[in-house]
């Protein structure tokens, strides 16, 4: 097999240009070496919806975007462990807790350590949180709550973030992602294809996760949701180049476990979901998200077992 350790941005670039039968079994064989046919499941709650202080353009949650979304305040601790149990039965051997806002404080953020406790407790399941841009003590506390992952997602490309998001800066993310790594809690970093980024940004977006040594990589597609200023932009990105992308990830994110979120279902054929998955995903999110339905899990494990891999 080829080394592409020591290739430049520039011959990344030129991958895209490959027919995608061949990219793909470039990736896949990548893949194989290193996950087999083993392929994870997680499982996400919004524990708290709407009303964030950040405008980032692709959310529906966010104050400064018109989205009809249902918006509720912090759930309590037995609704997400209910949850979190519901989860595990369906397959899933992550759940994540995310709440909307730059920042939980207060109590909010007390009972949020009570729900991590909480799902840490429940056998065969890991606790991943999603709050935004903590504090030191705040990662702090998580970790002795419990909790074995942050999510905490580049988004896009450092060139293109303010074009996204103007409330806080590409370097905000970037340092909640090594804050976690910090403090002994592995950070879950990933990216939103189809928001009018051009192939150079995600390559950078790769890159830049491989800098960091993010080893659990979420792609979302976008979900162009009426109400947000990117709700006209479902022409951004087509299939094949979904599918060569997660090709080029895997190529420069070998030993990263790749995960289908949001958008999948939406922006990709059964038939290309299960390519993307033969590409590099090694990982799947079943049930909703956070303010779009999912996939479920039954239909997904029927997927899984016609392309021959192993929910583990």
């Amino acid at each position: 097999m080829e080394d592409f350790s020591n290739y430049t941005k520039e011959d990344y670039l030129k991958l895209y240009d490959k027919n995608l039968d061949d990219l793909i079994k470039i990736s896949s064989e990548i893949t194989r070496q290193n996950f087999g046919n083993k392929i994870e499941s997680c499982s996400i709650i919004s524990a708290k919806t709407g009303e964030c202080s950040e405008n980032c353009k692709y959310c529906s949650q966010s104050k400064y975007n018109h989205a009809e979304i249902e918006c509720h305040p912090l759930l309590d601790v037995e609704t997400v462990k209910k949850a979190a149990l519901s989860a595990k039965e369906n397959g899933a051997s992550c759940f994540g807790i995310v709440t909307s806002g730059r920042v939980p404080t207060g109590k909010d953020f007390e009972v949020i350590l009570d729900m991590v406790r909480a799902v840490s407790e429940i056998k065969g399941l890991q606790c991943c949180v999603s709050l935004g841009l903590l504090s030191d003590e705040q990662f702090q506390k998580l970790k002795e709550a419990g909790a074995k992952r942050y999510n905490h997602n580049i988004n896009t490309s450092e060139k293109y973030y303010e074009f996204i998001c103007q409330t806080h800066k590409f370097a905000d993310r970037i340092k909640t992602v090594q804050k976690a790594q910090k403090f002994g809690i592995t950070p879950c970093s990933g990216v939103i294809l189809g928001m009018g980024e051009t192939r150079e940004d995600r390559i950078d977006m790769a890159l830049t996760l491989a800098k960091l040594d993010v080893r659990s990589v979420p792609i979302n597609i976008l979900n162009p949701i009426k109400g947000t200023p990117l709700e006209n932009y479902q022409d951004k990105i087509n299939e094949e180049e979904i599918l060569k992308t997660i090709c080029i990830f895997r190529i420069i994110l070998p030993k990263a476990m790749l995960r289908y979120a949001g958008g999948r279902t939406l922006r990709l054929s059964k038939e290309n979901q299960e390519k993307g998955i033969i590409a590099g995903i090694n990982c799947i999110m079943v049930g909703n998200y956070l303010t779009t339905t999912g996939s479920r899990a039954n239909e997904d494990k029927e997927m899984l077992n016609e392309i021959h891999m192993q929910l583990v």
